[in-house]
C-alpha cells in the first residue's frame, strides 16, 4: 500500500505526540515525515518535504493556519485543519468544504476523515481547497467570499453574491443562482444554516433566502417574499419575525 506523506503541525507536544501515535495505530495508510510546533517551522517543512496531507491545527503561537498556508509556495496537498470550537474558523472551514477536527480529537473521527482524502488522493482529485480558504480568510467583505460546493460530480466554487436563494431536498440542497443555474450540493440545509454569512436568512425550515435579492414581501400569516428571480418562497409563522427584522 503506497502510504500518504502527511506533517502533523500542532504546538502542544502532548497534542502532537497523541495525534501521531493514533495515526499510527489507527489510521495504517498515513506516514508522518515531519512535525512542526508553529507556523514559521510547518511553513518551512512544508516548503521543504512537499507532504500530500497536512494536520493542521489552527490556532498557534507567532500565526494561525491561514497564515500558514498563506506562506506556502504550493497548496496542492490536502488539509485536515485540527481546531477548538471557533465560531470564526469552523465557518471559514465550512464555507471552503475543508475537513476538520474539533479537539479533542475523536479517534473515529480522525478514521473518516483520513479516509475521506485518502479517495480524494487515490482518484488524484486534489481540489485546492486551500487557495480559497485563504482568500475567504483575506476578503472582509462577505459577499466578496467564495462557497465550495460539493456536488455530486465533484466540487464547484460559487462567489456568495451569486447565491439568491437555496432549498431542501431530502438529504441535498438546491442551490439557485444569478445566472439561472442550480445546483444540487451534498449537504443538508441545516450545513448552510449554520454557516452562511448575515445577509442569508431563513425563512422557512427548508428555505434560505440572500436578503439582497428580496424584491417583496406580501403579508400572511407568514407571507412569502418574491425574489429578483420572480422565484416566490414562503415565509412560515415562527420564521416571520426574525426575517421582518432583518428586513427592516
Amino acid at each position: 500500500m503506497t502510504k500518504i506523506k502527511s506533517i502533523i503541525v500542532e504546538d502542544e507536544a502532548a497534542a502532537r505526540v497523541a495525534l501521531k501515535n493514533y495515526l499510527e495505530k489507527y489510521c495504517p495508510q498515513i506516514e508522518i515525515i515531519g512535525m512542526a510546533q508553529n507556523s514559521k517551522e510547518a511553513i518551512e517543512i512544508i516548503n521543504l518535504m512537499q507532504p500530500q496531507l497536512v494536520f493542521l491545527d489552527v490556532e498557534m503561537p507567532f500565526g494561525n493556519a491561514f497564515d500558514v498556508l498563506e506562506g506556502c509556495k504550493s497548496l496542492y496537498f490536502e488539509t485536515i485543519f485540527v481546531t477548538a470550537f471557533s465560531e470564526y474558523s469552523l465557518r471559514a472551514l465550512n464555507q471552503s468544504a475543508a475537513y476538520y477536527l474539533l479537539k479533542p480529537i475523536s479517534i473515529e473521527e480522525l478514521v473518516i476523515a483520513v479516509n475521506k482524502v485518502q479517495l480524494e488522493i487515490n482518484k488524484q482529485a486534489i481540489f485546492n481547497r486551500n487557495q480559497i480558504i485563504v482568500e475567504n480568510y483575506k476578503e472582509t467583505k462577505s459577499e466578496k467570499q467564495q462557497l465550495i460546493l460539493p456536488t455530486l460530480e465533484g466540487f464547484e466554487v460559487v462567489k456568495m453574491a451569486d447565491i439568491i436563494r437555496l432549498q431542501g431536498n431530502g438529504n441535498f440542497t438546491d442551490i439557485y443562482l444569478t445566472n439561472g443555474t442550480k445546483k444540487m450540493v451534498c449537504r443538508f440545509l441545516k450545513h448552510f444554516a449554520d454557516m452562511l454569512p448575515q445577509q442569508f436568512i431563513r425563512v422557512h425550515r427548508s428555505h434560505i433566502i440572500q436578503l439582497h435579492f428580496v424584491k417583496e414581501y406580501h403579508k400572511g400569516n407568514g407571507g412569502h417574499v418574491t425574489l429578483l428571480d420572480q422565484s416566490e418562497v414562503e415565509v412560515s409563522a415562527s420564521y416571520k419575525e426574525a426575517f421582518l427584522k432583518a428586513i427592516s
